[in-house]
Formats: C-alpha cells, sequence, structure tokens
C-alpha cells in the first residue's frame, strides 16, 4: 500500500473523478457534458460523501461526518466507516449494500455492490486487528465478505461472492467459500 500522505479533500476528489473517468470512457481528458455528467454520477456522489465524511471526522467533527455518512446510507445503500482512511481513486461501480468498515483501503480500489469489508465479531472500539486492510489497485467483486484482520494484497482480486477469513498476497486472484488463490496475476 502506498505511504499515506496528508488528507486534502479536494486533491483526493480530483483523483476519484479522474479515475471514474478513465474506468467509465477510457480516458483522463473528458470534458464538457461528460464531465459534468461524472461529477453527478451515482458513482462518484457517494464517494465525494464518503470523502466529505471523513474530512468531518478528522476535523473532529464526530457527529457532523456521522450525519453525512448517514445521508450517504439513505440515499445510496453504502455505509462507510468515517474513520477508515481510502486511498485516492475509490471507485464504486455500484452501492447497494456495501458496507466498508475497513482498517484502511489503498489507492485506486474497485468495490462493487454487496461487499463486507468488516469484522468478524461486533467492535465497537474499532480495532485494527479485527478489520481488513485493503492494498492498491484492489478489485472486490459482487457480494464478497472480506471479515477479520485479513489483508487484501495490492493488484490483487476477490471474486464474486468469495468469502476472505485469510490475508490473501499480492497479485492473485482469490475466491470461494471460503475464498482461495486460485491464480496468479501476471
Amino acid at each position: 500500500m502506498s505511504a499515506p500522505e496528508k488528507f486534502r479533500l479536494l486533491t483526493y476528489l480530483a483523483a476519484d473523478l479522474r479515475r471514474a473517468q478513465v474506468v467509465m470512457h477510457g480516458s483522463e481528458n473528458v470534458s464538457g457534458f461528460r464531465l459534468w455528467a461524472g461529477l453527478f454520477s451515482p458513482r462518484l456522489i457517494p464517494v465525494v460523501l464518503c470523502r466529505t465524511a471523513h474530512s468531518l471526522y478528522r476535523l473532529k467533527l464526530g457527529p457532523l461526518a456521522k450525519g453525512v455518512s448517514l445521508l450517504n446510507f439513505f440515499l445510496f445503500g453504502i455505509e462507510v466507516a468515517v474513520r477508515c482512511p481510502i486511498g485516492k481513486g475509490l471507485f464504486l461501480p455500484h452501492t447497494q449494500g456495501t458496507v466498508i468498515g475497513a482498517w484502511s483501503i489503498g489507492e485506486n480500489v474497485t468495490i462493487f455492490q454487496g461487499v463486507t469489508l468488516g469484522a468478524r465479531e461486533v467492535d465497537f472500539s474499532y480495532q485494527e486487528s479485527s478489520r481488513p486492510s485493503v492494498g492498491d489497485g484492489v478489485t472486490i467483486g459482487s457480494g464478497a465478505k472480506v471479515l477479520g484482520g485479513v489483508t487484501l494484497g495490492s493488484g490483487s482480486r476477490i471474486g464474486a461472492n468469495a468469502v476472505v477469513l485469510e490475508s490473501v498476497p499480492a497479485s492473485v486472484v482469490a475466491a470461494g467459500i471460503p475464498a482461495r488463490v486460485l491464480k496468479k496475476i501476471g
């Protein structure tokens, strides 16, 4: 995972918009109507709300951060822990039923609908040992469950409906219940 840098809301949002443009249109150089449509896309607005909530949390405005997070839940069906640091370039193609309670998430991560990243048991104290860490460039397929203090290595791909209970190395495809490595990428 990349070394964390100082969180700057607009810098992160610009990186998220660029990544969304690349994924949806094949280019960062999108202008005019496509750019404006991207700004109001249901693939970007949840990320904006997530980033805003995290920014408010960092400013020690916890109740306001939780309010923005709750708005994200009501509008887009995604629940994101306000304290979870998420790297630049987050892409959420669909959000319904997604729960992000990870310890940390790297850059250029794609998370599909119905994914759960969280503890195996109730963990209101939010401990690193009970929360997943996600590396850079990871793709997590629809319905996947990543539970406990596991690490998803950079560049890994988690298959749809996989249940990940053990750490996954970098640059592999893991799938199944429980998830196991199926092949090396590259």
